[in-house]
């Protein structure tokens, strides 16, 4: 059997038409495929490879971690120096109320443990989300999602979930003094690249403080430069109780994390003890490689570089069929008429050699989500060939 047929016959698939690309290596932004074909990336794992794929800084650090050791203990019971050096680092770039960070295994199970630690912290059980929002698609995180055609199947779910509309200032007084927390996007990405506007998140911000609700923002995809700032609630000037974190949180390798203030954080650890744990968050070898990555972001100033790319995509794609595009630094939503028609440019994209997809709750957009250290020749590049798609569909 081919390894194509492997793929299809012995892994669990999520689609019933998945692209099945057999892909053999990856650099900067650039994927080859088994036949030596070449394909631009223009989804960095969706928002995961933010330093590019394979970056030596980030291979290095996993090569040196293999040699030390690779997995010890279940989480929390160790000092593992890879764990503490990352916290240590994200901590002197957040503001002082996040200083506790709680590792995961992925961005669905921060999702988790940020529910967990309102609920605990607060003793409310309501949890309110947004429409068009996602998460993460374990039970908890399935419970919040902003859609109800990936919910239905799977009821029933959490109860005491409400659901508002993103960037609505009426639905604000639907939080009360029986929320838990508020769970929201700082941009919502899923949904098409939408932005809070009009003071909207500061609106949120305040009606939290005034019911006694944690705020919680998920920067899963959002976060680590892509959208023009560290992270992007600092656009806002907004602080969430709880961030979430993960994608690129871990440069390539499985990693999330949430992160509180520590009097609220050490709610989790009596009344019952070990009120989280898990067996691989914070494994020291995801840690070593996101603690590289987050260096690399640093060092080679890659956040100064996103606005300048940003317009570069925006100024270069514009056309005719193109009804809107919509962006937040380098999460760009390209809209068309109807998801067939972004379907129909996805597919003569990759057979140009161009990878790219769509978003969950906005299938007609197509999605342009680069490493952030894609170059002006490859955004000049990805623009054109999109042009010259489009001229011949």
């Amino acid at each position: 059997m081919t390894s194509r047929e492997i793929f299809l016959q012995h892994l669990g698939q999520t689609s019933p038409a998945p692209l099945a690309l057999e892909i053999v290596k990856a650099s900067g932004c650039t994927m080859w495929d088994a036949n030596g074909k070449a394909y631009l990336d223009l989804i960095a794992g969706i928002s995961v490879c933010n330093v590019g794929h394979c970056h030596p800084a980030v291979v290095a650090a996993i090569n040196q971690q293999l040699e030390n050791y690779i997995h010890l203990m279940v989480y929390g019971e160790l000092v593992q120096s890879p764990q503490v050096q990352y916290a240590q680092a994200l901590v002197q770039h957040l503001p002082t109320t996040l200083n506790s960070i709680f590792f995961t295994a992925s961005g669905s199970e921060a999702t988790e443990g940020a529910m967990k630690l309102a609920k605990r912290y607060t003793g409310r059980t309501q949890i309110i989300s947004f429409k068009n929002s996602y998460h993460g698609s374990t039970q908890g995180a399935l419970s919040i999602m902003g859609d109800e055609y990936w919910r239905n199947a799977f009821r029933p779910l959490l109860p005491g979930i409400v659901q508002l509309r993103y960037n609505s200032f009426a639905d604000l007084e639907q939080i009360t003094e029986n929320t838990a927390c508020v769970i929201a996007e700082t941009i919502q990405a899923e949904a098409g690249v939408i932005k809070p506007a009009n003071n909207w998140l500061t609106a949120l911000r305040t009606r939290c403080t005034q019911t006694g609700t944690l705020l919680v923002l998920d920067e899963i995809q959002c976060g680590f430069g892509r959208n023009g700032s560290l992270f992007a609630f600092e656009q806002f000037d907004v602080v969430p109780d709880i961030l979430l974190l993960g994608k690129a949180l871990g440069g390539g390798m499985p990693l999330g994390a949430f992160v509180a203030d520590k009097k609220l954080m050490e709610s989790l650890t009596h009344q019952p003890v070990l009120g989280h744990i898990n067996t691989f968050g914070g494994h020291p070898v995801c840690c070593a490689a996101g603690l590289a990555a987050f260096k690399v972001l640093q060092q080679e100033k890659l956040v100064n570089t996103v606005a300048e790319k940003e317009q570069l995509f925006v100024t270069n794609l514009q056309h005719p069929k193109i009804q809107a595009i919509r962006s937040a630094g380098l999460m760009i939503a390209v809209e068309f008429d109807s998801f067939d028609t972004n379907k129909k440019i996805i597919d003569a994209l990759i057979d140009e050699g161009i990878f790219t997809d769509w978003f969950l709750f906005a299938p007609q957009c197509l999605r342009i989500a680069p490493p952030l250290t894609i170059s002006a020749a490859e955004i000049l590049k990805a623009c054109t060939t999109i042009k010259a798609v489009l001229e011949r569909h």
